[in-house]
């Protein structure tokens, strides 16, 4: 290939090669890039996709009871309750109004033709202690995961019998009136979030490029990139089915992953331009620098997600399955197609021009911020004073974290007094213990009705009373064709979920071996939502050390080969460490203390949502990479070029501001949506990915990156001997003038790389 001016020899390493490619065969690559994106939207629709089911979902008793009634077929209906509470201590469910009440419902909720099994609290002795307060159960027909939509005569039927005895509290709850009111109150949230965050993002990028089409490129690469993973991810479903919660993580990473290497690689092509190259060795240069930076970042942000697929949670594994797409998707479409759109489009790539921004030069000129130019002054003037006093700020941030306290969510936590459900809700758990969320025990027996089974069966329901687990009533449902029952225990604890996870240990450690632990071959494992949580924790906590273990060590070796510099990759490790501590640290003292929880329309809940800490500390181990590489590899790149390292650390923070700061406001906007939803599990992760965010682009990248290396001086590039058998990943192209490297001495090489 013929020499073009800045790249010495010809393309070098993947990026390179591939961008050289794609702007020399523009059509080409455009089309073969659109013919994927179909290609795989195509795959997707012609497989269908694969749902998570309960039995995929954990390891355990809980994965255990629901692979028992899957296999038996029992597909457990959609229970509902209703509540039947006297206003005042006066009233009791043995007064005639009350009763008379009680019957009404139960006609009524029959009459709808929509429910089932109606049982009298009189006949299952549903009815509280003090008197007050009895339930009235059913089931609803049909397909339970379908049941919310056919539920509103059911709940129009209750309301009417609550008109008719306001003396009386009349309410319902049940997993389909659940569904159906959470879907009505919050399903917009969710859909408004995910629909307004590419408009958020075009208007960011519109404001940093000035330019129309500028701005659409990073958001046309990031959607065409999640468009093409959506079908992918039907087709690996088959091999890992996808949790309802792959699709909103995979579009939150698409759109950060795709928008910020697209933006690296544009805003360093304009760039060149500015500096007068002409557009294809600006492209060149563009693919030698920003684009290994992208692929180097890539990879890094891959094999964090990869982490996920370590925890042995179906849905992690979904989440993390579904990231690690999206991102090889968006770092093969910057590095192939957009360097071909960049040579189609040329100068018509600032068309569309906002005057009013008042931009005086094209691409900012040098690219150069004055505001970090200042900053960066500060900072290398005294490098020790302001490593100890960001870092002493960054540790005392995360302090907070050391008493962090995880447990899955009750209603209550969730969801607040936002919606009257959670009211009822509250009120059964306060009148009927656990009688919200029951323990359940699947017994699968070769005989269920032998007679040392159901003695077992009676044996238990006496026990879990007896040991002070449960203060029942203890509901229990044979399916003889099947030879299983199920047991509900409603534990002490109700929605305090310490004391019901100790009520939950009675049951399993005590009641179970004596009763039911004594028949042959009798499995009786015990799920529900207590159990699910206690599980969900357990399996998590297990997997805390090698999910860490294999991100970190795996990003080390990433970096070590991707640099060659030892000091380069322990700094990583260490600055996105720190990064992930203070995220945690504000979670803990925002959600779980409550200290601040008004000033984001939060409260504090005491815990923070369970699955949240391994979530964002892949997530956020992931996206601190597409900083640190892209401002790294700009200050290696002047460092070759022959510079000092004080300037090579000023050239490459202030060069790269602009880019970081433009792709850091656009994930803080996208994330800060999500903080602003209803849920207080998804205004954790908004916060939390919002202000970790923000910390990684200003505290770590702006000042303990640049102090750091102002202090180590060449040692940031030392690389020992007795690693110099490792392959060597660097495939430099610097721009122009590259500049010979010299050995220091005999303990280690610490030239950036050879040229």
């Amino acid at each position: 290939m013929r020499r073009t001016e800045g790249i010495q020899g010809g393309p070098r390493g993947i990026a390179a090669r591939a961008g050289g490619w794609s702007a020399q065969h523009r059509w080409a690559a455009v089309g073969i890039w659109v013919l994927f994106v179909i290609l795989a939207m195509a795959a997707g629709s012609a497989a269908g996709r694969v749902d998570l089911k309960e039995s995929d979902q954990l390891k355990g008793e809980t994965t255990q009871a629901a692979r028992i009634a899957e296999d038996a077929g029992v597909e457990e209906p959609a229970g509902e309750t209703v509540l039947v509470q006297a206003r005042d201590a006066s009233g009791k469910a043995t007064d005639p109004a009350f009763r008379e009440a009680v019957a009404a419902v139960m006609k009524a909720v029959d009459a709808t033709g929509e429910v089932t099994a109606v049982k009298s609290p009189y006949d299952t002795k549903s009815v509280s202690k003090d008197g007050r307060s009895a339930l009235v159960q059913f089931d609803v027909r049909g397909d339970p995961e379908t049941a919310a939509e056919r539920i509103e005569p059911v709940l129009k039927a209750v309301a009417g019998v609550q008109d008719e005895h306001k003396e009386l509290r009349i309410e319902e709850i049940g997993g389909a009136s659940m569904n159906k009111t959470f879907e009505e109150a919050f399903g917009d949230d969710f859909k408004q979030a995910e629909y307004s965050a590419v408009p958020v993002a075009l208007g960011i990028l519109l404001i940093a490029f000035g330019a129309l089409v500028a701005a659409l490129l990073p958001v046309l690469l990031a959607i065409t990139a999640i468009m093409a993973t959506m079908g992918l991810m039907g087709v690996a479903s088959h091999a890992m089915p996808m949790g309802d919660s792959a699709n909103s993580v995979m579009l939150l990473v698409g759109l950060a992953v795709g928008v910020d290497y697209c933006l690296f690689y544009l805003r360093r092509e304009r760039e060149e331009r500015a500096a007068g190259r002409d557009g294809r060795t600006a492209i060149l240069i563009a693919a030698a620098t920003s684009g290994r930076a992208v692929v180097v970042s890539g990879v890094t942000v891959c094999v964090a997600m990869a982490g996920m697929l370590f925890t042995g949670i179906g849905e992690f594994e979904s989440m993390g399955l579904a990231s690690l797409i999206v991102v090889a998707v968006a770092m093969a479409g910057s590095v192939t197609v957009l360097p071909a759109l960049l040579s189609l489009l040329g100068e018509r790539v600032e068309k569309g021009r906002l005057p009013f921004l008042n931009r005086a030069k094209r691409g900012g000129g040098s690219g150069e911020s004055r505001f970090w130019h200042k900053v960066l002054g500060g900072v290398l003037k005294r490098p020790l004073v302001s490593l100890l006093v960001a870092a002493g700020a960054l540790v005392a941030i995360a302090l907070p974290a050391v008493g962090m306290k995880t447990q899955n969510f009750t209603l209550d936590q969730e969801f607040g007094d936002s919606v009257p459900i959670v009211a009822t809700y509250q009120r059964i758990n306060e009148a009927f213990p656990g009688g919200a969320d029951p323990a359940e025990v699947v017994v699968k027996a070769d005989d269920i009705n032998a007679a040392n089974v159901k003695q077992a069966i009676a044996d238990f329901r006496e026990k879990a009373v007896s040991s002070g687990a449960s203060e029942g009533p203890v509901e229990v449902v044979v399916h003889d064709a099947q030879d299983l029952a199920f047991i509900y225990v409603p534990l002490v604890g109700g929605s305090d979920q310490d004391r019901a996870g100790k009520s939950l240990d009675v049951l399993r450690d005590e009641v179970r071996p004596a009763t039911l632990g004594k028949v042959d071959g009798l499995e009786a494992p015990i799920s529900g939502q207590v159990a699910g949580s206690k599980d969900f924790n357990d399996q998590l906590a297990g997997a805390v050390t090698p999910v860490f273990a294999f991100v970190v060590v795996f990003a080390f070796v990433l970096m070590l080969l991707s640099f060659r510099s030892l000091t380069i990759a322990i700094t990583s490790i260490v600055l996105n460490l720190l990064s992930v501590g203070a995220a945690y640290g504000i979670l803990t003292a925002v959600f779980q203390h409550g200290w601040g929880a008004s000033l984001v329309g939060a409260e504090g809940v005491g815990a923070i949502i369970a699955w949240l800490p391994l979530f964002l500390f892949v997530i956020l181990f992931g996206l601190s990479m597409d900083y640190h590489v892209f401002v790294v590899s700009r200050i290696r790149e002047a460092k070759i070029q022959g510079r000092e390292t004080r300037d090579a650390i000023t050239h490459g923070v202030v060069t790269t501001a602009g880019v970081v700061t433009s792709a850091a406001v656009i994930m803080v906007a996208v994330f800060a949506i999500f903080g602003t939803l209803s849920m207080q599990s998804m205004k954790q992760m908004g916060v939390g990915l919002a202000a970790a965010v923000l910390i990684d682009a200003t505290i770590i990248r702006g000042v303990l990156l640049p102090a750091i290396m102002a202090l180590l001086g060449d040692k940031n590039w030392y690389f020992p001997r007795w690693l110099r058998w490792l392959p060597d990943m660097t495939h430099d192209e610097s721009g122009p003038a590259p500049v010979a490297a010299k050995s220091h001495d005999d303990d280690g090489d610490r030239s950036p790389v050879r040229v």
